[in-house]
């Protein structure tokens, strides 16, 4: 794997008409670069990413190792060639060059294209226009007829070495590095690109949601010799709960939650309690493909309250290393996540101390044109 991924965004996104550069606005709960470079870290296809703006100041979250971010320069394809020259000291066989404005790519198109530069130089996803494209000449307007007209996407993916040959020459009105390989009368393949991947340009562009909620419960007795997990955590306690998994009610109720607001039923749906493959699972197991689901149907969490129910242990003392653990479990910004602990009043098993339960309530939205 000797892939680079090089996401663009020192644009100054005039016509987005807001103070702050788009590339760094909220998106689906995230800065719109950060979408960029999650789907680039999970398609395990890149050896580094590569940032490319004029604003590190507004970089609000702590970067994985393999990302660096260096400045970008005045025009698009400024920033282009800096990010190409840093690299090539790496000695990339293939570079794939994004916009941090098309949040939206999947990571199938991201293996396409690489698998596309085994057979080529350069590879770019195009879709077919849905409008009819006109073009003026003086102040005559003359028709493109729409089989012949296509429109380019990113990410565009290139051979290192023949890309960056390009670049290094002088070149001007560059709107793209597929514009190099076609001023130059070499060879692009052009594959299926995607709808969803379009360009946000204008605020207009922001897609509209659907809003929903769930409710999620668990109650799990406790018992001697077995080991305490709240919210993916382990936590110092004398006794665990009792489960056919490790009985991590935190997690069960958010499950719960995010299944009743897809309208996926329940957990014990997805995960059986007569099914031995699920006997003692870690809970962080279960709630990973329930964020897959998530995100395979264009879901994302707004925010999530928790009610742990439980006389001891003290959720005060526990509250922060259960919301970081949260946090990267759901992949979720941590004030969006919210933790109370409540008694009762020494009532039943709960006060008893024979027991811990746990209520969530999500919103979460669904993404839709």
């Amino acid at each position: 794997m000797n892939n680079y991924f090089i996401i663009l965004a020192s644009g100054q996104s005039k016509r987005f008409n807001s103070n702050e550069p788009k590339q760094f606005i909220k998106y689906k709960n995230k800065a719109l670069f950060e979408h960029s470079i999650d789907k680039a870290i999970k398609s395990k296809l890149f050896k580094k990413i590569i940032l490319v703006t004029n604003d590190k100041k507004q970089i609000k979250i702590k970067l994985p190792r393999n990302v660096m971010v260096i400045k970008g320069g005045k025009e698009r394809s400024d920033s282009s060639l800096r990010a190409l020259k840093f690299i090539k000291k790496l000695k990339p066989t293939n570079v794939l060059i994004h916009d941090a404005a098309r949040p939206n790519f999947s990571i199938k198109l991201l293996i396409s294209l690489i698998n596309s530069l085994k057979r080529n130089k350069a590879s770019v996803p195009v879709i077919s226009s849905k409008d009819s494209i006109k073009y003026k000449i003086k102040d005559q307007l003359f028709n493109l007829e729409k089989k012949n007209s296509y429109l380019t996407q990113t990410p565009q993916a290139f051979r290192f070495n023949d890309l960056y040959n390009l670049s290094i020459k002088k070149n001007t009105n560059i709107q793209d590095e597929a514009t190099l390989f076609i001023k130059n009368n070499l060879k692009i393949k052009f594959i299926n690109g995607e709808n969803l991947n379009n360009k946000i340009t204008f605020k207009d562009d922001i897609i509209n949601s659907n809003t929903y909620f769930g409710i999620g419960f668990d109650i799990h007795r406790l018992i001697k010799n077995k080991k305490l997990y709240l919210g993916g955590i382990k936590i110092p306690f004398h006794s665990g709960l009792k489960g056919h998994s490790d009985g991590d009610v935190i997690l069960h109720s958010i499950i719960d939650s995010l299944l009743g607001a897809m309208r996926k039923k329940d957990i014990g749906t997805f995960f059986p309690d007569n099914k031995n493959e699920f006997k003692n699972i870690r809970s962080a197991k279960m709630l990973k493909p329930i964020i897959e689901i998530l995100d395979k149907n264009n879901f994302y969490i707004n925010n999530l309250d928790i009610n742990l129910i439980c006389e001891q242990p003290k959720v005060s003392k526990y509250r922060n290393k259960i919301i970081k653990s949260l946090s990267i479990l759901l992949n979720l910004d941590k004030n969006l996540i919210n933790l109370k602990g409540k008694t009762v009043e020494k009532i039943g098993l709960i006060g008893k101390e024979k027991a811990i339960a746990c209520e969530v309530i999500c919103s979460i939205s669904q993404w839709r044109k």
